[in-house]
């Protein structure tokens, strides 16, 4: 049975305020080989992705739309899409980072029994990792809600420039997720077009929203692989959210070892055997390259 993380907390968590080391991380690692890996947001912010949160867990940017306002109402929809028609230049263009290819090259070194990503935009398959489940979708598909028709997002921004040229140009700050800050403006008049294949159909993102469930077979998916691992390592997540929390409780529940890299609290800070308060790339990148 591995270890508690109970019996390794004493001596293997970062002291307040003491230097990161990323040789803790390697050991960890080499340890415990076949980790199943949670990823969040942090991971992204160097691609020029923002996050949702500050350092204490916290929100720092509106809380995201829910399912129930984008399904239940056409002016939701309109203010959504109009800012993901600005907000799409930098997701859709957006490169891997340094923990992306850290992620990549720990699959290849054989040390990854699955990585789980909360994060929607696809950058971990960019990077090449293969062994991945994007737990809440991906940004860049969109989905007929009547016959679930999909289609790429890039191919849906040329039809939003079309209907919408005047907005076209329009300007805003970068939000999470694609999208962006165009607030203070009167959508009534943003053209949302219908699904091209049945030509009525409600187009949405192919990813999950606040409200809105997880597919059971990526949980069951994840639930499995979590038990074949033999420690989590959770990098560039607060865990705030109960979809990517549960499966660190899961795993702390079965006395799995847990390991983190994260910036600022996170709502498992009491579960980790390590946890290494720093800059997500960098970190991942020194300790992949001490096991190589």
């Amino acid at each position: 049975m591995p270890e508690s993380p109970a019996l390794l907390r004493a001596d293997a968590m970062q002291a307040d305020g003491g230097p990161v080391d990323p040789a803790r991380l390697a050991e960890f690692i080499r340890a415990h080989p076949r980790l199943f890996v949670l990823t969040g947001a942090g991971c992204s912010t160097a691609s020029g992705i923002p996050d949702y949160r500050d350092a204490d867990g916290q929100w720092k940017r509106p809380q995201p739309v829910t399912f129930q306002a984008f399904m239940g109402e056409e002016a939701t929809r309109q203010r959504y899409w109009a800012r993901s028609l600005i907000g799409w230049r930098v997701m859709g263009h957006a490169q891997p980072g340094a923990a992306h290819r850290a992620l990549a090259r720990l699959e290849a070194l054989g040390h990854v029994e699955m990585l789980l990503t909360q994060n929607v935009d696809g950058l971990h398959d960019a990077a090449g990792s293969r062994r991945t489940v994007d737990l809440h979708g991906r940004i860049d598909t969109v989905r007929c809600m009547h016959c679930e028709a999909r289609m790429p997002r890039a191919e849906l921004q040329q039809r939003l420039v079309d209907a919408n040229p005047a907005w076209a140009h329009l300007q805003a700050e970068t939000a999470p997720d694609g999208d962006a800050y165009l607030d203070g403006l009167d959508f009534s008049t943003f053209v949302v077009p219908d699904c091209p294949a049945c030509g009525q159909g409600l187009l949405k993102p192919d990813v999950v929203f606040f409200g809105e469930n997880v597919p059971r077979e990526r949980v069951a998916a994840a639930r499995e692989a979590l038990q074949r691992s033999a420690g989590v390592l959770v990098a560039g997540s607060s865990l705030m959210v109960y979809s990517g929390f549960r499966f660190v409780q899961a795993a702390a529940d079965a006395q799995q070892p847990i390991a983190a890299v994260n910036q600022g609290r996170t709502r498992a800070d009491g579960l980790f055997a390590l946890k290494l308060q720093s800059d997500v790339g960098r970190t991942l990148s020194e300790a992949v390259a001490l096991l190589g």
